[in-house]
Protein backbone atom coordinates (compact mmCIF):
# COMPACT_ATOMS: atom_id res chain seq x y z
CA UNK A 1 0.00 0.00 0.00
CA UNK A 2 1.11 3.32 -0.67
CA UNK A 3 1.49 5.82 1.70
CA UNK A 4 -1.24 8.32 0.46
CA UNK A 5 -4.07 5.50 0.69
CA UNK A 6 -4.88 3.47 3.79
CA UNK A 7 -4.54 0.10 4.31
CA UNK A 8 -7.95 -1.35 4.98
CA UNK A 9 -6.42 -4.86 5.95
CA UNK A 10 -4.98 -3.64 9.11
CA UNK A 11 -6.77 -4.79 12.22
CA UNK A 12 -6.95 -0.67 13.52
CA UNK A 13 -8.07 0.55 10.32
CA UNK A 14 -11.00 -2.23 10.46
CA UNK A 15 -12.30 -0.92 13.74
CA UNK A 16 -12.57 2.13 12.69
CA UNK A 17 -14.96 0.89 9.72
CA UNK A 18 -16.90 -0.87 12.19
CA UNK A 19 -17.71 2.51 13.77
CA UNK A 20 -14.81 2.16 16.65
CA UNK A 21 -13.42 5.90 17.44
CA UNK A 22 -10.90 4.56 20.43
CA UNK A 23 -8.24 2.67 18.99
CA UNK A 24 -5.40 2.87 21.38
CA UNK A 25 -4.18 -0.19 23.44
CA UNK A 26 -4.98 1.67 26.92
CA UNK A 27 -8.32 2.82 25.79
CA UNK A 28 -9.70 6.39 26.51
CA UNK A 29 -8.60 6.03 30.50
CA UNK A 30 -5.17 5.75 29.34
CA UNK A 31 -5.30 8.37 26.42
CA UNK A 32 -6.76 10.75 29.16
CA UNK A 33 -3.91 10.01 32.09
CA UNK A 34 -1.31 10.67 28.86
CA UNK A 35 -2.95 14.19 28.20
CA UNK A 36 -3.36 14.85 31.61
CA UNK A 37 0.40 14.14 32.67
CA UNK A 38 1.75 16.52 29.90
CA UNK A 39 0.22 19.36 31.63
CA UNK A 40 -1.17 21.14 27.64
CA UNK A 41 -1.78 24.27 28.56
CA UNK A 42 -2.29 27.82 26.64
CA UNK A 43 1.85 28.45 26.55
CA UNK A 44 2.62 25.08 24.53
CA UNK A 45 3.57 24.35 20.92
CA UNK A 46 2.32 20.91 20.65
CA UNK A 47 3.34 17.89 18.23
CA UNK A 48 1.74 14.77 17.66
CA UNK A 49 2.91 11.67 15.90
CA UNK A 50 0.28 9.60 13.87
CA UNK A 51 -3.12 11.37 14.63
CA UNK A 52 -4.85 8.70 13.21
CA UNK A 53 -8.65 9.11 13.49
CA UNK A 54 -8.02 12.57 15.50
CA UNK A 55 -9.65 11.42 18.84
CA UNK A 56 -6.77 12.28 21.04
CA UNK A 57 -5.68 15.67 18.76
CA UNK A 58 -9.83 16.51 19.80
CA UNK A 59 -8.63 16.00 23.49
CA UNK A 60 -5.79 18.27 23.35
CA UNK A 61 -7.08 21.16 21.46
CA UNK A 62 -9.61 21.92 24.51
CA UNK A 63 -6.97 22.73 26.16
CA UNK A 64 -5.99 25.10 23.72
CA UNK A 65 -2.83 25.04 23.16
CA UNK A 66 -0.93 27.78 21.56
CA UNK A 67 -0.71 25.90 18.68
CA UNK A 68 -1.34 21.54 17.22
CA UNK A 69 1.06 20.18 14.94
CA UNK A 70 -0.13 16.68 13.39
CA UNK A 71 2.44 14.84 11.91
CA UNK A 72 0.25 12.13 9.63
CA UNK A 73 2.09 9.77 6.91
CA UNK A 74 -0.63 8.84 5.41
CA UNK A 75 -2.50 11.16 2.97
CA UNK A 76 -5.61 10.05 3.11
CA UNK A 77 -5.94 9.90 6.93
CA UNK A 78 -4.48 13.48 6.87
CA UNK A 79 -7.37 14.67 4.54
CA UNK A 80 -9.42 13.18 7.13
CA UNK A 81 -8.35 14.69 9.84
CA UNK A 82 -8.21 18.04 8.07
CA UNK A 83 -12.30 18.31 8.06
CA UNK A 84 -12.16 18.66 11.84
CA UNK A 85 -8.63 20.15 12.68
CA UNK A 86 -7.70 23.80 11.18
CA UNK A 87 -7.58 27.21 11.40
CA UNK A 88 -4.37 29.03 13.37
CA UNK A 89 -4.48 26.91 16.44
CA UNK A 90 -4.34 23.28 15.25
CA UNK A 91 -2.97 21.91 11.57
CA UNK A 92 -2.18 18.49 10.25
CA UNK A 93 0.86 18.27 7.76
CA UNK A 94 2.02 15.62 5.89
CA UNK A 95 5.45 13.64 6.97
CA UNK A 96 7.54 10.87 8.83
CA UNK A 97 7.83 10.83 12.58
CA UNK A 98 11.16 10.05 12.21
CA UNK A 99 12.06 12.67 10.09
CA UNK A 100 9.65 15.40 10.49
CA UNK A 101 11.02 18.56 8.58
CA UNK A 102 9.91 20.51 11.81
CA UNK A 103 12.67 22.80 13.56
CA UNK A 104 14.61 21.67 15.89
CA UNK A 105 14.17 23.22 20.07
CA UNK A 106 10.90 24.88 19.36
CA UNK A 107 8.25 22.62 20.68
CA UNK A 108 7.34 22.23 24.32
CA UNK A 109 5.36 18.66 24.29
CA UNK A 110 5.18 15.88 21.78
CA UNK A 111 3.72 12.47 21.83
CA UNK A 112 2.56 9.50 19.73
CA UNK A 113 0.26 6.81 20.50
CA UNK A 114 -0.02 2.76 19.37
CA UNK A 115 2.42 4.06 16.30
CA UNK A 116 6.17 2.63 18.00
CA UNK A 117 4.47 -0.58 18.43
CA UNK A 118 4.11 -0.76 15.01
CA UNK A 119 7.90 -0.37 14.35
CA UNK A 120 11.04 -2.34 14.10
CA UNK A 121 13.52 -1.34 17.56
CA UNK A 122 15.99 0.95 14.96
CA UNK A 123 12.69 2.92 14.00
CA UNK A 124 11.45 3.29 17.47
CA UNK A 125 14.73 4.68 18.41
CA UNK A 126 14.47 7.25 14.81
CA UNK A 127 11.03 8.48 15.82
CA UNK A 128 12.47 8.78 19.79
CA UNK A 129 15.08 10.43 18.40
CA UNK A 130 13.00 13.13 16.29
CA UNK A 131 11.01 13.69 18.93
CA UNK A 132 13.97 15.14 21.59
CA UNK A 133 15.65 17.25 18.51
CA UNK A 134 12.16 19.06 18.10
CA UNK A 135 11.78 19.57 21.83
CA UNK A 136 13.17 22.12 23.73
CA UNK A 137 15.32 22.09 26.63
CA UNK A 138 12.81 20.56 29.85
CA UNK A 139 9.65 19.82 27.18
CA UNK A 140 7.83 16.77 27.44
CA UNK A 141 7.71 13.53 25.52
CA UNK A 142 4.51 11.38 26.10
CA UNK A 143 3.81 7.96 24.43
CA UNK A 144 1.08 5.30 25.06
CA UNK A 145 1.86 2.00 23.22
CA UNK A 146 1.19 -1.72 23.47
CA UNK A 147 3.28 -3.48 26.02
CA UNK A 148 4.46 -6.75 27.36
CA UNK A 149 4.72 -8.21 30.82
CA UNK A 150 6.86 -9.52 33.70
CA UNK A 151 9.86 -7.82 32.26
CA UNK A 152 11.85 -10.81 32.69
CA UNK A 153 9.49 -12.54 29.74
CA UNK A 154 11.93 -14.93 27.89
CA UNK A 155 12.89 -13.64 24.05
CA UNK A 156 11.05 -16.98 22.54
CA UNK A 157 7.81 -16.24 24.21
CA UNK A 158 8.38 -12.19 23.26
CA UNK A 159 8.99 -13.28 19.44
CA UNK A 160 6.03 -15.61 19.43
CA UNK A 161 3.57 -13.21 20.48
CA UNK A 162 4.88 -10.44 18.50
CA UNK A 163 4.63 -13.26 15.53
CA UNK A 164 0.89 -14.08 16.40
CA UNK A 165 0.27 -10.01 16.61
CA UNK A 166 1.46 -8.98 13.35
CA UNK A 167 -0.29 -12.25 11.93
CA UNK A 168 -3.74 -10.83 13.68
CA UNK A 169 -3.53 -7.31 12.89
CA UNK A 170 -1.76 -7.20 9.75
CA UNK A 171 0.95 -4.73 11.01
CA UNK A 172 4.34 -5.61 12.89
CA UNK A 173 3.65 -5.24 15.97
CA UNK A 174 6.39 -5.07 18.72
CA UNK A 175 5.59 -4.36 21.90
CA UNK A 176 8.08 -4.32 24.59
CA UNK A 177 8.38 -4.69 28.38
CA UNK A 178 8.20 -1.75 30.50
CA UNK A 179 11.68 -1.75 31.19
CA UNK A 180 12.11 -2.26 27.39
CA UNK A 181 10.39 0.96 26.48
CA UNK A 182 12.05 3.15 29.29
CA UNK A 183 15.63 1.89 28.11
CA UNK A 184 14.78 3.26 24.91
CA UNK A 185 13.42 6.49 25.80
CA UNK A 186 16.52 7.18 28.28
CA UNK A 187 19.22 5.76 25.45
CA UNK A 188 18.27 8.89 23.91
CA UNK A 189 18.77 11.15 26.46
CA UNK A 190 15.29 11.27 28.08
CA UNK A 191 14.55 11.07 32.03
CA UNK A 192 11.73 9.30 32.96
CA UNK A 193 8.98 11.15 34.45
CA UNK A 194 5.76 8.84 35.23
CA UNK A 195 4.75 6.27 33.97
CA UNK A 196 0.79 4.39 33.56
CA UNK A 197 -0.16 1.05 32.95
CA UNK A 198 -3.47 -0.28 31.70
CA UNK A 199 -4.77 -3.75 30.84
CA UNK A 200 -5.01 -4.40 27.43
CA UNK A 201 -8.58 -4.68 27.03
CA UNK A 202 -9.29 -3.14 23.12
CA UNK A 203 -11.63 -5.93 22.53
CA UNK A 204 -13.50 -6.50 25.85
CA UNK A 205 -17.07 -5.24 26.37
CA UNK A 206 -16.73 -3.44 29.04
CA UNK A 207 -13.65 -1.62 27.76
CA UNK A 208 -15.63 -0.74 24.52
CA UNK A 209 -18.47 0.60 26.06
CA UNK A 210 -16.60 2.58 28.40
CA UNK A 211 -14.67 4.07 24.99
CA UNK A 212 -17.40 4.46 23.27
CA UNK A 213 -20.55 4.68 25.14
CA UNK A 214 -23.75 2.10 25.29
CA UNK A 215 -25.33 3.53 21.50
CA UNK A 216 -21.72 3.26 19.85
CA UNK A 217 -21.36 -0.06 21.07
CA UNK A 218 -24.53 -1.24 19.66
CA UNK A 219 -23.81 -0.01 16.30
CA UNK A 220 -20.26 -1.00 16.48
CA UNK A 221 -21.60 -4.86 17.21
CA UNK A 222 -24.28 -4.35 14.59
CA UNK A 223 -21.39 -3.49 12.21
CA UNK A 224 -19.59 -6.24 12.96
CA UNK A 225 -22.43 -8.95 12.52
CA UNK A 226 -23.24 -7.98 9.34
CA UNK A 227 -19.71 -7.63 7.80
CA UNK A 228 -18.50 -11.67 7.99
CA UNK A 229 -15.09 -10.69 6.76
CA UNK A 230 -14.40 -8.07 9.44
CA UNK A 231 -16.13 -9.98 12.03
CA UNK A 232 -13.43 -12.54 10.77
CA UNK A 233 -10.30 -11.06 11.29
CA UNK A 234 -11.65 -9.22 14.32
CA UNK A 235 -12.28 -12.40 16.39
CA UNK A 236 -8.85 -13.70 15.02
CA UNK A 237 -7.60 -10.65 16.76
CA UNK A 238 -9.54 -10.84 19.70
CA UNK A 239 -8.83 -14.57 20.29
CA UNK A 240 -4.93 -13.77 19.74
CA UNK A 241 -5.71 -10.86 22.79
CA UNK A 242 -7.24 -13.28 24.57
CA UNK A 243 -4.73 -16.23 24.34
CA UNK A 244 -1.95 -13.60 25.65
CA UNK A 245 -3.61 -11.71 28.13
CA UNK A 246 -1.52 -12.08 30.78
CA UNK A 247 1.35 -11.27 29.00
CA UNK A 248 -0.25 -7.84 27.20
CA UNK A 249 -0.35 -4.44 28.66
CA UNK A 250 -1.13 -0.65 27.43
CA UNK A 251 1.76 1.41 29.16
CA UNK A 252 2.25 5.19 28.49
CA UNK A 253 5.04 7.10 29.64
CA UNK A 254 6.51 11.25 30.00
CA UNK A 255 9.87 11.39 29.45
CA UNK A 256 11.31 14.71 29.96
CA UNK A 257 14.33 16.52 27.89
CA UNK A 258 16.61 17.56 30.75
CA UNK A 259 19.55 19.22 27.85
Amino acid sequence: MSNKTINTHQGHWILARMGKKVLRPGGKELTQKLIHNLNINAQDDVVEFAPGLGFTASITLKSRPRSYTGIELNEEAAALLRRTINGPQGKIIIGNAADSTLPGNTFSKVYGEAMLTMQPDYRKSEIIQEAYRILKKGGLYGIHELGLQPDHISESHKSEIQRELAQSIKVNARPLTQSEWSNLLEKEGFKIIKTEINPMHLLKTKRIIDDEGFYRYLKIMFNIMTHPQERKSILAMKNVFKKYQNHLNAISIIAEKIE
